[in-house]
């Protein structure tokens, strides 16, 4: 009896062991899957960087017109491509033609006032050369009578009238050059009035020609709701313009892959818009500092740390240009992007 209470007993024990041994292999075998997954990624991104949160970019550049009018005409369409020096759009030249014609008009007006007083001038000198002359022989005049008063050959009266004439000679010499003073400086008047006036032509010329709004840049028109009509305001976008020269991918990377990147090295770039073909790039520059929020001046870019509500490490802008991209390849602003770097 002794015996038969003994064997289950040691079978109980048996089992009890062997569950235990089951459920150490068991957490021995998740414990070594998930250290060797973990040691599996961080091998694989020690040669990898990868991310897909990427995106296309190019420059927009905000064309505004130079002067304030209506718009008579917009010669292009929306998203339409565009080539640097293309009219986009003309503003009512009438009012800039007629302020063209006002300042031409005024400087004519200064120029041919110009003109009567460089007449007056030259009158104005002609009078003092003949009231210098006059002076010379009046002053001989008196040199004479004065000698002949004294030697008793010509009368105190005679003196007289020569001194009085002397006297008379010298204020026309003044009063003419005090003429000439006045020309001179009426002319320099016409000078500056002259030169007001061509800027000012100049300023019309000028308004007038930036009533046609030109292509700064090749690229393709984007978001077009002008009309004819519409009042074109100075300085103020009234075109958007996608360069087509600026193209590249920003590619927002975790902070601990920036250390193994270099400018110049190679990046692949998956295009969601020409998905299934990795394009060669190259790095061109790696962001040294963003903003930690979100409503910071626009000097540092922001990148949100969350995605899907989940929060993720800080990461940073590097961006990447594409290598002899193929002609036909077509981009697009914003567009989604995902890369890879093998550092």
């Amino acid at each position: 009896m002794a015996s038969d209470t003994a064997q289950p007993r040691v079978g109980r024990a048996d089992a009890g062991t062997r569950t235990r041994s089951h459920r150490l292999r068991r957490v021995s075998l998740v414990l070594g899957s998930v250290l060797a997954v973990f040691l599996a990624w961080e091998g694989v991104t020690s040669i990898v960087a990868y991310t897909d949160d990427a995106f296309v970019r190019s420059d927009l550049v905000a064309v505004s017109a130079e002067v304030t009018g209506h718009i008579a005409a917009v010669h292009v369409r929306d998203n339409q491509t565009v080539h640097r020096g293309d009219k986009l759009l003309s503003v009512d030249p009438l009012p800039f033609r007629l302020a063209v014609a006002a300042a031409s008009a005024t400087e004519a007006e200064a120029r041919a006032k110009q003109s009567a007083d460089l007449d007056a001038a030259k009158a104005a000198s002609d009078q003092l050369a003949a009231a210098d002359a006059a002076l010379d022989l009046a002053q001989a005049t008196q040199r004479r009578a004065a000698a002949l008063s004294a030697a008793n050959f010509e009368s105190r009266q005679q003196l007289d009238i020569a001194e009085a004439a002397l006297r008379k000679a010298q204020a026309d010499v003044a009063a003419a050059k005090a003429a000439v003073n006045r020309a001179q400086a009426l002319l320099e008047q016409d000078a500056a009035a002259i030169a007001r006036a061509a800027a000012e032509l100049a300023t019309a010329q000028w308004r007038l020609s930036r009533t046609d709004v030109l292509a700064p840049v090749d690229g393709y028109i984007n978001y077009l709701t002008l009309h004819v009509g519409d009042t074109a305001r100075a300085e103020q976008p009234v075109v958007g313009i996608v360069d087509a020269s600026a193209w590249r991918i920003i590619a927002n990377y975790k902070q601990d892959y920036l250390r193994r990147f270099r400018v110049g090295g190679t990046a692949w770039v998956w295009l969601d818009t020409a998905p299934w073909h990795f394009y060669r790039a190259r790095i061109q520059g790696i962001a040294r500092g963003i903003s930690r929020t979100e409503n910071a001046p626009a000097l540092l870019p922001y990148v949100a740390p969350t995605t899907d509500w989940i929060r993720l490490q800080r990461r940073f802008p590097v961006t990447l240009v594409l290598e002899e991209p193929p002609a036909d390849l077509p981009l697009f602003m914003g567009a989604d992007a995902r890369t890879v770097i093998f550092p």
